[in-house]
């Protein structure tokens, strides 16, 4: 969700770029980041419900997805999640970007204004192989082997270990969603010019303090 936000950002400060003023302070900011927290944080909730544990005997059986007797209930879960947490960010990101790319070959007149359009084409070209390649590695493997297992694990006939491999290869792909809430900062750094020059600059400040104190103390 916060690639979709970066996302849009980007479209309307290239595309309504006087509109995007309005919308580019400080407290905007705090307030999608804020609603960003709490569509997560309530479309994960339903997992409390169906991530239970059973007891069979002296077993006690923890269910990485959901028991049979919810399994179907789950099964619809995950698809409402895949289509609002991956299919409709995604088709929006496509979207932003394709009009972006769309206002930025607009062709311009005078050689300085093609020399600007170009590098602002350059970067956003380069803007959308990485959000599409961030979004992709973080999600697309997830929610694809996570679709095959659920479907795997519908159909009674499949022998258990097929259904133990697609279940494996589900797992090890859950990591990869987890991931994103790295990129995501790493992305933001390396795409927002005025980001990157403040955190230059309070490094090369905690640096030369560093070196104050230092020089400070080895003289005393």
């Amino acid at each position: 969700l916060f690639l979709l936000c970066i996302s849009i950002h980007r479209f309307l400060g290239i595309c309504f770029p006087l509109k995007s003023l309005q919308w580019g302070h400080v407290r905007h900011a705090r307030r999608v980041s804020a609603a960003v927290w709490a569509v997560t944080v309530a479309c994960q909730s339903p997992v409390l419900f169906f991530v239970t544990t059973s007891v069979k005997g002296d077993t006690i059986t923890c269910h990485d997805t959901s028991s049979k007797e919810l399994f179907g209930q789950f099964v619809i879960y995950s698809s409402v999640m895949l289509v609002l947490l991956f299919c409709i960010p995604f088709l929006v990101i496509i979207v932003c970007y394709c009009l972006m790319a769309r206002r930025l070959l607009r062709p311009t007149r005078g050689i300085s204004r093609l020399s600007r359009s170009k590098k602002k084409k350059d970067k956003a070209v380069r803007m959308v192989v990485i959000v599409v390649i961030v979004f992709s590695i973080s999600f697309l493997p997830f929610h694809l082997t996570k679709t095959i297992y659920l479907i795997v694990r519908s159909s009674p006939a499949l022998p258990c270990p097929a259904l133990q491999a697609f279940a494996i290869a589900y797992k090890c792909t859950r990591p990869f969603a987890s991931m994103n809430s790295v990129l995501d900062p790493i992305l933001f750094y390396f795409t927002q010019r005025k980001f990157r020059e403040s955190t230059r600059y309070l490094l090369d400040k905690m640096s030369s303090k560093w070196r104050h104190d230092h020089c400070v103390t080895y003289g005393s």
